[in-house]
């Protein structure tokens, strides 16, 4: 089930760091005196007299094709009602955020202090040079209405109301895929629509689009059924005057088979959901509190097919599956409005979607072995990295059959790379990782737990349902920062290994430690003394199976807290070295960077384990190792021992593998920088893709690098993943964040899922 999120840790997301959640950043050059006549003055006089003198220019200089507005005006936010512009802000900030990291589209929220049509429309109108495409978004009805439909005349870029149209292209898709999989055609079924907004007239008009008879749709509002004998009706709602002798939902619902729910919690009821016909499609859209639960639906009709607005049960029908992707191939083409037949595409792209073989990143992300089109999985997972490159293009197609594409595409198998290389189709990994953990959480031992960011990482881990968290330290002490912090991390247990409840425990634990370190020069009363420090008890408890994975080393140096997992859980069978394994996570996809942490000089033959050991854990996220051993010199060009090493270790490498993408030793920028790479040295492994995984000649160099990317570019890493123990030990570097800690307990929980 979804977890609540505290109030607290909302506002302190969004107001850590720098307030907000988007910013704007350069494009351009612009470190030296030169850049800068460049981009101001006197350079930028340019570009202003070539679109001066041709204005679609202005896509060629400019941000505008792709930069999108996303405009509100606070009177209906969210199901928080009218709460104005200011209130309304971090909601259009949070939609340029999935903007960007779904589609790669810039935005600028904007917030008008108006809820008169003329002045809002006027005010948008007036900043059409400005963006390459409007989405409106959270205002109420019947304003929203009336300002889409003038905006669409008025301007001659594409607008749309995401509240109105997103959910109806998602629900619509689910809703063809739904009738296939139980032989229903969309112009038979009887449609109930409790709700009578913006969203639910949208979807109605849409499914009548795709088929459906308006004689068959019975839409119900607070009032109750929309019928002829109704005075209170505008002329949206009267579109929907059904002619049959209906007064209340319930009575709707009988014999119906297809209902669709955009209105409240927990209006539907059992004894509805049975009265409907065979094969009942439910979609209670409602959030967070759809109109009947999904174990209640399930429970109900076992013939059922059911969605909802939430992610965590089958068929999720999120709006994210529509609008950065429908944007996303408008702008491409420049087409000026968002039409009936680019919905009406990205409904079937989404809809086929479904139907192809689910690549493994969504089977992980979902903890799935196969997930497969029927009737709990009627609609694409957010995650699924193949949205881009089908909505987007579909969306491009239709704009250009039906005439409004300013900007056709020619090469569409271009157009696909370029969308593929937008985000890097494998960037969606952390939400993978975590979305995997939280399939089967895991006991995870915290051992330095009298620290504010381990609590607080606890608490997130507990709530988002990824870990259930143990606690080692002082309990008074960890008590004391939980009230004084006022988090919430109630019935988690909290061990002290020096107190005397633990004595139980502690002999175990000195008895098996004692067992396999008695012929290595530790004997019993040494062992009991090592039992009462929690480095040794946490990974104790995992050996002993009293936990699953042990997350320590915050506030220790690496050394102290990396023994005792040697020492008591050990390496795995034939492993001769562990290593330390970083994942950067990289516009061009992610990186990874070993070994980090653990080997100061390796041998030859260490590093090709090191290798091995990298390739095993890399092909674990799904993701094919392409590895360069790296060093200063490519393909014997210098001396030196580093780069002989290298070298060596490649030769043993691709003669062990033949099957393996690894080459060197070679340069750094050489490994990604393929035109080069092509140019030079044509027989190389890494020509055709580049690297994504990078071995280093010892540890000062592989430290360095990583750190450098981290702080100077601002990537965000994962890591020091350690290989090669027998169960999930990881510590962390001091001073980890705590979203840091959080993404570390992922990977030991999905590490523990495997073993």
């Amino acid at each position: 089930m979804e977890k609540k999120i505290r109030r607290e840790d909302a506002l302190e997301y969004h107001a850590k760091g720098r307030p907000g959640k988007i910013e704007v950043i350069p494009t351009k050059e612009y470190s030296t005196q030169r850049d800068l006549t460049l981009a101001y003055s006197p350079g930028v006089a340019e570009p202003c007299l070539a679109i001066a003198e041709n204005i679609e220019d202005v896509y060629k200089y400019t941000a505008k094709g792709n930069l999108v507005a996303v405009i509100s005006n606070g009177s209906a936010v969210l199901g928080l009602g009218d709460i104005g512009p200011e209130a309304g802000k971090p909601v259009m900030e949070g939609k340029g955020l999935l903007f960007k990291i779904y589609a790669d589209i810039d935005v600028f929220d904007i917030e008008l202090n108006t809820k008169n049509v003329d002045e809002f429309v006027r005010t948008v109108k007036i900043l059409e040079p400005t963006f390459g495409g409007v989405n409106l978004e959270d205002i109420k009805a019947p304003e929203c209405f009336e300002i889409e439909e003038r905006l669409k005349k008025e301007l001659h870029i594409p607008v749309m109301h995401d509240d109105q149209h997103g959910t109806a292209i998602i629900s619509a898709a689910a809703l063809l895929n739904a009738l296939e999989i139980i032989g229903k055609k969309i112009a038979d079924v009887k449609i109930v629509v409790n709700g009578a907004g913006a969203s639910a007239i949208s979807c109605s008009k849409l499914y009548i689009a795709l088929g459906a008879k308006v004689e068959n749709f019975v839409m119900c509002d607070s009032k109750g059924v929309i019928r002829p004998d109704r005075t209170d009706l505008d002329e949206r709602k009267s579109q929907f005057v059904t002619s049959r002798d209906l007064n209340t939902l319930q009575e709707a619902m009988v014999g119906a088979d297809v209902f669709i729910g955009l209105s409240k919690g927990n209006v539907v009821t059992q004894d509805m959901v049975r009265s409907m016909a065979k094969d009942a499609i439910v979609f209670a859209m409602a959030n967070p509190t759809p109109e009947i639960s999904y174990p209640e639906a399930i429970e109900a009709r076992p013939d059922i097919i059911m969605a909802t607005g939430r992610s965590d049960y089958p068929n999720q029908v999120n709006n994210v599956l529509g609008f950065p992707f429908i944007f996303r191939g408008a702008l491409d083409v420049r087409a000026t409005e968002i039409n009936e037949a680019m919905k009406l595409a990205a409904v079937r792209a989404l809809a086929d979607l479904a139907k192809k073989s689910v690549p493994d990143l969504v089977n992980l992300a979902y903890g799935e072995s196969n997930l497969m089109f029927g009737r709990k999985y009627i609609i694409p997972k957010p995650v699924d990295p193949r949205l881009l490159t089908t909505v987007a293009p579909a969306v491009a197609q239709a704009a250009m059959d039906s005439g409004v594409a300013k900007h056709p595409i020619e090469d569409w198998d271009a157009y696909e790379q370029q969308l593929a290389r937008r985000l890097g189709q494998d960037n969606q990994i952390s939400r993978v990782i975590l979305n995997k953990a939280k399939s089967n959480p895991k006991r995870v031992v915290f051992a330095d737990a009298e620290n504010l960011k381990v609590l607080k990482a606890a608490q997130q881990v507990r709530d988002e349902g990824i870990a259930f968290p143990i606690l080692l330290g002082e309990v008074s002490r960890i008590r004391s920062l939980i009230t004084e912090n006022n988090l919430d991390l109630a019935n988690i247990p909290i061990l002290d290994p020096r107190a005397p409840e633990q004595d139980e425990l502690i002999q175990k634990f000195s008895e098996l430690y004692y067992e396999k370190r008695k012929r290595k020069g530790v004997n019993a009363t040494e062992a009991k003394k090592e039992m009462y420090y929690r480095n040794y008890f946490g990974v104790m408890m995992v050996e002993a199976g009293e936990a699953d994975a042990v997350i320590s080393g915050l506030t220790r140096n690496y050394p102290d807290t990396i023994r005792p997992a040697l020492q008591v859980i050990g390496k795995e069978a034939g492993v001769k070295k562990v290593a330390g394994m970083y994942i950067l996570l990289t516009k061009r996809g992610p990186l990874f960077f070993s070994d980090t942490t653990v080997n100061f000089n390796p041998t030859v033959d260490e590093i090709v384990e090191i290798t091995e050991l990298t390739a095993k854990a890399v092909e674990r996220f799904n993701i094919k190792p392409r590895i360069a051993l790296v060093s200063y010199s490519n393909f014997g060009s210098a001396k030196g021992d580093d780069a002989q090493k290298m070298n060596q270790a490649v030769e043993i490498l691709q003669r062990k593998h033949p099957e393996m993408i690894v080459d060197g030793e070679i340069q750094a920028h050489l490994a990604f920088n393929t035109d080069l790479l092509k140019l030079n040295h044509p027989f190389s492994k890494l020509v055709e893709e580049g690297a994504n995984t990078l071995i280093f000649p010892n540890l000062s160099a592989s430290n360095i690098a990583y750190n450098l990317m981290t702080e100077s570019a601002g990537f965000d890493a994962i890591g020091p993943i350690l290989l090669g123990l027998r169960k999930p030990v990881h510590v962390l570097q001091l001073g980890s964040s705590e979203r840091e800690i959080v993404n570390m307990v992922a990977i030991a929980v999905v590490e523990a899922q495997g073993k």
